[in-house]
């Protein structure tokens, strides 16, 4: 049998074309993700760093809850606690974004 020199290649098939686009989206949403997270840590470092270096931490007042016997919860209104957070998207030097510890303002305890 004698083959066309053009039909030499068959055409990959759409589930391998796929895949290929599937790992291209994830090495690239890797990258962006890195490399916002490089921009967010250098922009908390030079906050950091300048003359007012306190605006890159804040603090978030919570209350504790605590589940009693009955099933009830208590809450500890007269009891405001206070956590340190960082004006950030990603957590740094420990401390977590205040946007996220801002979320819950009544903490079990």
């Amino acid at each position: 049998m004698i083959r066309h020199p053009a039909a030499a290649a068959p055409e990959p098939h759409l589930i391998d074309r796929l895949i290929g686009l599937a790992k291209r989206v994830l090495i690239v949403a890797l990258l962006l993700l890195t490399a916002l997270y490089a921009a967010d840590s250098m922009r908390v470092w030079l906050r950091q760093a300048g003359a007012s270096g306190g605006d890159v931490l804040g603090a978030v007042t919570f209350y504790l809850a605590v589940r009693l016997k009955s099933g009830k919860t208590e809450i500890y209104y007269d009891q405001p606690q206070t956590e340190i957070c960082v004006r950030a998207l990603f957590p740094h030097d420990g401390y977590r974004p205040c946007w996220y510890a801002g979320r819950e303002r009544v903490r079990a305890g």
